[in-house]
């Protein structure tokens, strides 16, 4: 199992990004498939899960501005971010069980 995330950059407060999580080893409709996010100083949390039945849950903090979502086809999840803050600068990984993706960073900044 591997996970491999990319999309991140640096965005303005107010902009939008997608990140992606390529899945290889991984059946995602029997996987949850989550988004987890360290910033500078802070504790990892996480922003977003999908479970296997395509249920999703948000972090309070992101709810309503972010968007987790699966494509089988590509064996990839994606995680839609809209209206970026500060606040959401971090490393965001991809994690299924035990599995950790590599990380990519987001810095949102004018």
């Amino acid at each position: 199992v591997q996970l491999v995330e990319s999309g991140g950059g640096l965005v303005q407060p107010g902009g939008s990004l997608t990140l992606s999580c390529f899945a290889s080893g991984v059946v995602l409709r029997n996987s949850h498939m989550k988004w987890f996010r360290q910033a500078p100083g802070h504790e990892r949390e996480m922003v977003a899960w999908i479970r296997p039945g395509g249920f999703t849950e948000y972090a309070k903090s992101v709810k309503g501005r972010f968007t987790a979502t699966r494509d089988h086809s590509r064996n990839t999840v994606f995680l839609q971010m809209e209206n970026l803050e500060t606040a959401d600068t971090g490393q965001y990984q991809c994690n299924t069980d035990d599995v950790w993706g590599q990380g990519t960073q987001v810095i949102v900044s004018s």
